[in-house]
């Protein structure tokens, strides 16, 4: 008697119970009953020895090869449960479609059918993945052993692919065709369907924040219109359980301290193209701070001086992020200043009756570890000295828990690396640490072409060309051009971050520029020259630059009914200055900013050579406030900033050039025109094709303040359409007339006589708000100001937006 086994095939369509079976074309995968691999009692049942074994079927696989799989061999008994384990083995190989053993006397017979070869595996249907991006995750390839579970297993890793798009709808059918010499095709017919989104979000349990609220925190979103460039509403199972945090996350920074998230799920709708996703949770009560104290062991820091690092007082709404990020800056602040192993651990004791948390920062003396060697890996690119001065640490530093994230932030920071991964093992004795930092290098070139418009320069395109570590040096090299309806520029910049191995950076710009004033000015200005420039870092925050530039400028184009403040400027100057900027700088971003305080402190001197002489002196600063506890969003900032400058004439020079003047008016004082308020003639009447008109000169000024407060804030949309509000309130003057020669005299001038107004210090102050879309085309900022308080015959300018991209 005979027994065989088939090997079983699936003919699943679908992802999960819900699908359909598919109607299968031609010779398609079936299935097959499982048949009990196991070895009949025929077969043992008169026991003896095995004297010898016998193969048939077999052609491509040779029978010492079927024989080594087979752990019954002669001499061994005709034992039944030996025999079973033997025919598993066979079937195991995935070489056979069919084993059968027979006994023959002594002679133990074994009859397989061999699984047929892969002719070739082909997909049809898919056009959101690649043939080729499909095949790095799938095992069957041409020329391989037919096998049903790798098949199966295929299919599953074909709809996993999907699923992780976002579709959870496709089918996947399988299909073999039959050719000749035991060989088949292997067809995978895909049938994408549409992406499966999330319909809705619930959110079960929540009483102090509304759906509305929660929505924004998670990362996963309802279906809209306007998501076509996002994938924040196509359901992915990580994105849940990562949403399920973020909200965890976000109630504990608002004081929840017993908030549990209960389940998060999503379900799939009948039809299978929305999901509906639950979040079920128990909010608990918000907790405030009770006590706050400080405890220190470490020598010569007392708990006192602790305490006046720690800003959070009684009263507030507990925050557990911000108290670890509070004692990790207090830990940081610690180790800089002589303590490099002083550790600060926060310890809450929880009063859930009163609904206060006591809060305890207990500083002290963690193990003291060292570096004994850095080693640089990865780096086929950049120089190792490049990425070695950029390291906080050097070999016998103190090696602490924060020293290991500063190597690996100083290091992203170049931005040459993909990937960045700072290890660490032990080194020669206990206290010894080997620190390895493994780099993963990425391009530095850069390609850039874009356009867009603004009110100060009309439409405008540029092109650049830029090379971020030119040859591995760390040295930051560009050449880029723009041409805009009023103005155009060509410059080349080269910068190295570390001049003459110094932690010095310094550059040089070439550059030609030509603005074709005519959006607020009467002429046209040229410029070329080149500029100089070096900068160090005292610190963290508090750095300088120096520059020094020359060039030649020229006004020309000047129109023919210009008031003669304007016809004098006509002609070419020659400009040498030195300048300097002190800058100090505490913002948590540049781009950003959330809070912190940035001050800006600079001057000018003109006449180291050259034929215009002066000096001028520039102060800005800005107080950036976060408004989280007032709002309950991080999103909500607060901005004071102010300014002044002041330009001085070197005695006894005469060549005034108004280019070289402030001027007051768009950009820093929404709601008027560029350059509308300050020292402006009377506008020249003249006679055009019989109608009078008359047009007015922007003359600049000596002395400029400006202030202004601003509320950045979100707007009522989905984040994913990058949408940020603002308003504002803007205030400043300018006055002080700056020109060649006065014409101010009737008497005297004659027909030359011009009166001027708006050189006037009183303050003008506007009011308005605008809107900054972050947009797949490039950055949309557009403002409305309102004049509240302005001067007779200044100029205002209700609207102005600016759009641009580079890609």
């Amino acid at each position: 008697m005979c027994v065989s086994l088939h090997a079983q095939t699936t003919s699943k369509t679908s992802y999960a119970s819900h699908h359909k079976k598919a109607d299968y074309r031609r010779s398609s995968i079936k299935k097959s009953r499982n048949k009990k691999r196991s070895v009949d009692n025929q077969v043992t049942k008169q026991g003896g020895i095995i004297q010898s074994i016998e193969v048939y079927g077999n052609d491509r696989v040779e029978t010492p090869t079927v024989l080594s799989y087979m752990l019954a061999q002669p001499g061994d008994p005709f034992n039944k449960d030996l025999l079973d384990r033997s025919l598993k083995t066979l079937y195991a190989t995935g070489l056979f479609k069919d084993i059968s053993l027979h006994r023959s006397g002594s002679t133990l017979q074994i009859k397989v059918i061999e699984n047929p070869i892969i002719n070739r595996v082909a997909y049809e249907g898919n056009s959101k993945l690649k043939d080729t991006d499909i095949q790095k995750y799938t095992s069957l390839r041409a020329r391989s052993v037919y096998s049903p579970s790798l098949i199966a297993s295929d299919r599953q890793r074909i709809l996993a692919m999907y699923g992780a798009k976002g579709r959870y709808s496709v089918t996947v059918t399988p299909q073999i065709i039959n050719l000749s010499h035991n060989r088949i095709d292997v067809v995978f017919r895909i049938d994408e369907g549409p992406k499966t989104l999330i319909k809705k979000l619930t959110f079960v349990g929540n009483h102090a924040f509304s759906e509305a609220r929660l929505s924004q925190v998670t990362s996963s979103k309802e279906a809209a219109w306007y998501r076509f460039f996002s994938s924040s509403d196509q359901y992915n199972p990580e994105r849940v359980r990562y949403d399920a945090e973020l909200i965890r996350r976000f109630y504990l920074r608002n004081g929840y301290v017993d908030f549990k998230m209960i389940n998060a799920t999503g379900e799939l709708s009948p039809d299978h193209k929305s999901f509906y996703i639950t979040y079920t949770m128990e909010e608990g009560p918000q907790y405030r701070l009770g006590k706050v104290d400080a405890r220190s062991n470490v020598e010569n820091v007392t708990a006192e001086k602790v305490q006046r690092m720690i800003p959070i007082r009684k009263g507030q709404i507990y925050d557990g992020k911000e108290i670890d990020d509070l004692a990790k800056d207090i830990q940081e602040t610690l180790q800089s200043q002589g303590h490099p192993f002083a550790v600060v651990r926060p310890e809450i004791a929880r009063n859930p009756e009163k609904k206060i948390v006591d809060l305890l920062f207990d500083v002290m003396e963690g193990p003291r570890v060292y570096v004994e060697r850095i080693d640089i890996n990865g780096n086929t690119v950049t120089q190792d000295k490049v990425i070695r001065r950029e390291l906080p640490i050097a070999e016998n530093d103190p090696f602490t828990d924060t020293t290991e994230k500063y190597i690996k932030q100083s290091v992203e920071d170049l931005g040459y690396f993909k990937t960045v991964k700072v290890e660490k093992s032990k080194g020669s004795a206990p206290d010894k640490r080997m620190v390895s930092v493994n780099v993963q290098e990425k391009p530095t070139g850069e390609f850039s072409l874009g356009g867009g418009y603004s009110t100060d320069s009309g439409v405008l395109g540029n092109i650049g060309l830029r090379q971020r570590n030119f040859l591995g040096t760390g040295v930051d090299a560009g050449i880029n051009g723009t041409m805009a309806y009023y103005a155009r520029q060509a410059d080349f910049s080269i910068t190295d971050p570390y001049f003459l191995g110094k932690n010095m950076v310094a550059g040089i710009d070439i550059f030609y520029l030509e603005n074709n004033y005519q959006t607020y000015q009467n002429y046209a200005e040229n410029r070329y020259g080149a500029t100089f420039r070096i900068g160090y870092a005292f610190n963290n925050v508090l750095s300088q630059q120096w520059t020094y530039s020359i060039m030649e400028r020229r006004v020309h184009d000047i129109w023919s009914h210009s008031s003669f403040y304007i016809l004098d400027q006509k002609g070419y100057s020659f400009l040498s200055q030195i300048g300097t900027t002190i800058t100090y700088d505490t913002r948590d971003s540049r781009m950003n900013p959330h809070s912190g305080t940035l001050v800006r402190l600079g001057g000018d001197f003109a006449g180291v050579g050259g034929d215009t002489k002066y000096v001028r002196g520039k102060i800005d600063a800005a107080q950036y406030f976060p408004l989280d506890d007032f709002t309950g969003n991080r999103d909500w900032t607060l901005s004071i900033s102010g300014g002044a400058g002041y330009i001085s004439d070197i005695s006894g020079h005469s060549h005034r050039s108004v280019i070289d003047n402030f001027y007051l008016g768009g950009n820093n004082l929404r709601g008027f025109y560029d350059g509308g308020v300050g020292p402006r003639t009377h506008p020249i009447s003249h006679v055009v094709e019989g109608k009078s008109h008359g047009e007015e000169d922007f003359l600049g000024g000596r002395f400029m303040y400006t202030a202004s407060a601003q509320v950045n804030f979100p707007m009522p949309a989905s984040r994913d359409l990058g949408l940020m509000g603002r308003y504002f309130v803007d205030m400043g003057a300018l006055g002080g007339m700056r020109v060649k020669r006065r014409y101010t005299n009737k008497a005297t001038d004659g027909d030359r006589y011009t009166p001027i107004w708006g050189n006037s210090m009183t303050p003008r102050v506007s009011t308005g708000a605008g809107i900054s879309w972050k947009s797949p085309f490039g950055m949309l900022n557009v403002d409305v100001g309102i004049p509240i308080v302005k001067q007779r015959r200044d100029r205002v300018q209700l609207l102005r937006f600016g759009f641009g991209q580079q890609f």
